[in-house]
């Protein structure tokens, strides 16, 4: 559907960024080949499918060379002088914000590779010596949209003698500091080492149990990591290696920031497509949406939501 000068001038005024891109191609009738030899003309090299994932609202232009291809669309697409790059700014305009609604083959493959390489240089084996009976985990999101932090209560099994500590996996979304984020031990455990990349946001830590469990015997332990150092999050993805146990997942949204829609889904592995989305409703006072795995398989499974 085509859309008219009115409609372009007041989302120019209202944001958000990609929905006032998508009105502008769209009014100008400019295929995203044709912008983008536009643009080439003018020096300005970006690739169609930046420009598609900028016009959906899957990425944000940051960098100061994508800025700057901002500003050169403003010029072809015959828009006022900064009306775009206004709306990258850093006020109160939402969607500017928003992160991609799911992460993307090759980024879960480059943490999936940092995972590897932490957890190689903490000497743990493939499956640690643990088997998961029950995993609960409670995923708090700001004010600001952003991953406040996760709470998880953990029972595990050993199956060989021995057993003396879990390390627990946590990736921050994207702009987060991992030198920033808090570990913190809470029930039966201490925390040992921590260790992280700074480029995919992984982060590893050592909870030490306080007994040398026996292959059989059961450990039921808790932890926390908080967070509050990334972009806006948009979905939370637990991933299995290995199946077997109970998995809850409980979201848990600030009043301020509430999202418009949340759906649960599975993926039988990170370049899969996302499979059985159910939608979820946000309820009870402390607005929360949740999600129970009986038996996990392999594979990854979560929740996802939008914004506006």
């Amino acid at each position: 559907m085509r859309h008219t000068e009115t409609e372009l001038a007041q989302v120019l005024h209202t944001g958000p960024f990609h929905l006032a891109l998508r009105t502008a191609l769209s009014v100008r009738g400019l295929p995203l080949q044709r912008v983008q030899h536009h643009l080439a003309h003018r020096g300005i090299k970006v690739g169609v499918t930046s420009l598609s994932y900028w016009q959906q609202g899957a990425r944000r232009p940051r960098r100061a060379e994508s800025l700057r291809a901002v500003q050169a669309l403003e010029a072809v697409l015959a828009l006022p002088e900064n009306s775009l790059l206004r709306l990258l700014g850093t006020g109160d305009v939402p969607a500017d914000s928003e992160r991609p609604a799911a992460r993307s083959y090759r980024s879960l493959m480059e943490a999936s590779g940092a995972v590897e390489r932490l957890l190689a240089a903490m000497e743990s084996p493939v499956d640690g010596g643990l088997h998961t009976v029950g995993h609960q985990e409670r995923v708090r999101i700001g004010a600001g949209r952003e991953m406040a932090g996760r709470d998880s209560q953990h029972v595990v099994r050993a199956h060989r003698d021995g057993v003396d500590r879990y390390l627990a996996v946590y990736r921050g979304d994207p702009g987060c500091e991992p030198s920033r984020i808090t570990v913190r031990a809470r029930e039966n455990c201490r925390t040992g080492r921590v260790r992280w990349d700074r480029g995919t946001g992984v982060l590893v830590a050592e909870l030490l149990f306080d007994t040398r469990l026996r292959a059989g015997e059961t450990y039921l332990f808790g932890y926390a990591f908080d967070d509050g150092t990334g972009e806006p999050c948009g979905e939370y993805v637990r991933g299995f290696t290995f199946g077997g146990g109970q998995y809850v997942l409980q979201i848990r949204f600030d009043e301020a920031a509430l999202p418009v829609r949340c759906r649960r889904f599975v993926q039988a592995s990170a370049g899969a497509a996302r499979g059985a989305r159910t939608d979820l409703t946000v309820t009870g006072r402390h607005r929360t949406v949740h999600l129970v795995e009986q038996g996990v398989r392999p594979g990854l499974v979560g929740i996802d939501w939008d914004w506006e």
